[in-house]
Formats: structure tokens, sequence, C-alpha cells
């Protein structure tokens, strides 16, 4: 009588099995890597768009918004999608009666996005370092505990999404979402450089927070605590509400 391979054997398949569909995907390799790669490459070389860069290279100031817009891409656009589209077509319910359980399926979900963000940052990272970028030495290890604070609360909100309305609205949603707090959520622009009241709502936005902390990090060298509250604040609430909304059918 055959039994089922243990917990954690069944939690790395299932993580390389969303990262490799993540990376497998043309429309889904494009959102996550190559136009994060091509705005940075333009952004750094255009001079014509000004930027307040406040005394640094635009490729110094450019790279970690960039780097947190990739993982937006990935931890929520990206993840939404899919599991809606998993979720209309009975691909969740079928996986979460299964040995793998739907914890083990949650889990392999958001170890598959870290997965994806690892190649991100290594791409995105040596393009980076190519055209100029020197990051602070110091905050490399602190930036990395952003990007992990940030896939929890975008992760989260993408489950949420993904949990409760039709795949076809997620879809609209999560793109249009990601064009908005990419423009006017704090994360390549700083919130301070917003115009008018959204210079105060872009701090309390997930976008603006996890921003914020990647550009402190790799600038500075130090990881700035209201980010945490704001990030560990939205992932707690986002988390609540998918625990008790997330439809798996």
């Amino acid at each position: 009588m055959s039994t089922a391979a243990p917990t954690t054997q069944r939690v790395l398949a299932q993580t390389a099995f969303e990262a490799r569909a993540i990376l497998r995907n043309g429309e889904q390799l494009l959102v996550t890597l190559i136009v994060p790669v091509l705005v940075l490459a333009g952004l750094s070389r255009v001079t014509a768009i000004d930027l307040d860069t406040g005394g640094a290279s635009r490729i110094d100031f450019l790279t970690p918004g960039i780097l947190a817009l990739a993982v937006m891409t990935s931890s929520f656009t990206s993840q939404a999608i899919a599991s809606s589209f998993d979720r209309r077509n009975g691909v969740l319910r079928l996986l979460s009666t299964t040995p793998l359980g739907r914890g083990g399926l949650l889990a392999g979900k958001v170890l598959g996005v870290l997965v994806v963000e690892l190649v991100q940052v290594v791409v995105i990272g040596a393009v980076a370092l190519l055209l100029g970028w020197r990051p602070d030495p110091a905050g490399l290890v602190l930036a990395l505990v952003a990007i992990v604070l940030g896939t929890a609360a975008f992760t989260a909100l993408a489950l949420l999404v993904a949990g409760t309305l039709r795949a076809e609205a997620v879809l609209a949603l999560a793109n249009l979402l990601l064009l908005v707090l990419a423009v006017a959520g704090g994360v390549v622009i700083p919130a301070e450089q917003l115009p008018g009241p959204m210079a105060h709502i872009a701090l309390l936005l997930p976008s603006g927070a996890l921003g914020e902390a990647m550009r402190e990090t790799l600038m500075h060298g130090a990881l700035p605590a209201w980010s945490v509250v704001v990030l560990v604040g939205w992932t707690a609430a986002l988390g609540w509400g998918a625990s008790r909304l997330f439809r798996w059918h």
C-alpha cells in the first residue's frame, strides 16, 4: 500500500511547481521580470524625466524602487491572477483535498513566490550593477528582510482578492492596482515627492512602506521602523481577511 510523501517533500514539490508556472509563462515573465528591467534601464538613462534623487545617482535612487515593484508583481499580481484562475478551474479545491492539504498548498505558493523573487533580485540586481548601481553593503541583509515583509503583505492581498472575486475581475483589478500603486503608491517615487494628500496616504500603504524600506536599506543601510509596522499591520489585516473570506471553489 503506497503512502503519501513527507510533508516537507510535498511542500517543496508544490513550491517548484508554482515557481516554474510563473517563470515558464510568457505573460507572467513579461510582468515579473522583463518590464521591471526595461523600466530600470529606461528611467536610469532618460534624463529628460526630472527626478529628485537627493544627491544620489539616478541608478542608486531607482533600483530599490524597481526591486520593490518587482516584489509586488510576483507576490501580488501574478499570484492573484494565477490563484483566481486555479480556483475557477477547480484546481485549488482538488489540491486542497490531496495529502498536500490547504496549509501545504498555501505554503508552496508563498515559497514559490520567494523563489521567483530570488530570480528577480539576481537579474535586476545584475543589470543595475552593470549600470553603475552601488548599494550600501550594510543594508543588503536588511533589504532581504524588507522583501520578506513585503511579500507577506502582498501575498495576503493576492489571496484575499483571488479567493473572493471572479477570475476575470481579479485579472482586471490586479493589473489596475499594480499600475496605480506603481505610479502613486510610493514605490518607485518616494511618498514625500507625491503631490497633495497622496504624500501622506502613500506612507500608510504597503506599497509605500515597501518602497521606503528598500530605499532606506539599500541607500542608507537602515530599515525604517515605520515601514516594518505598516507592512506587519497590513499582513495581519489582509491575512485575517483572507482566512475568513477565501473560497476554495
